[in-house]
């Protein structure tokens, strides 16, 4: 089963580019390149598109793909819930269900980046699954933005939505639905989804 080892591998491809991510990059191709799978190969598509790349032009292209836009967050719940009080529980939950399997993520990060959701999934392949499941319409979301961008990070979340059960959402407009129709309804600051030339910087998680 290569789906744990998928999800592993786009947590650490996903993750900003810091000064290991040379050795990350080729850590990660090594480990996938000989594993069958369409979702290998937009895996390895990512690793080749990126490779000669340095660091510091590919970090401030990842704070301009991921930071500078709502419509390309990775942090799940705000494609749900938006800027609402509700975000804040659907936080606490998160948290709650890493604890109950015993794992407590780094806590200068919020526990519905993408990244770290697919680490737990890495590690705890049964619900882990079922949590980005729940999630898929966010992730789907997630990857029209960055098809509509054309940014390498495409392959990423693409990979991952093929190693999910179930039917992916024919289209954006139908991913935006369920992911916006999933929680109850409050519309006090919601606006997830802004032009995209309204300019937005996530601040720093607390």
């Amino acid at each position: 089963m290569t789906r744990p080892v998928v999800h592993q591998a786009a947590s650490l491809l996903l993750a900003y580019p810091d000064d290991d991510w040379p050795q990350r990059l080729e850590t990660v191709r090594s480990a996938v390149a000989a594993l069958p799978g369409p979702e290998i190969g937009l895996l390895l598509r990512f690793c080749r598109s990126v490779r000669d790349v340095p660091a510091l032009t590919l970090a401030a292209r990842y704070v301009a793909t991921f930071d500078r836009s709502r419509r390309r967050s990775l942090y799940l719940t705000y494609y749900t819930d938006g800027d609402t009080r509700r975000r804040g529980a659907s936080l606490a939950r998160l948290k709650a269900r890493y604890r109950a399997h015993g794992w407590q993520p780094a806590e200068d990060e919020l526990p519905d980046f993408l990244p770290l959701m697919l680490e737990f999934a890495a590690r705890n392949a049964e619900d882990g699954t079922a949590l980005l499941v729940a999630h898929r319409p966010a992730i789907e979301v997630l990857g029209f933005a960055l098809e509509a961008h054309r940014s390498p990070y495409t392959d990423i979340v693409r990979a991952v939505c093929r190693t999910l059960p179930g039917n992916a959402p024919a289209s954006r407009e139908e991913a935006v639905s369920l992911a916006r129709t999933g929680p109850p309804a409050e519309t006090v600051g919601l606006d997830a989804f802004p032009s995209p030339t309204s300019p937005h910087r996530l601040g720093t998680p607390q």
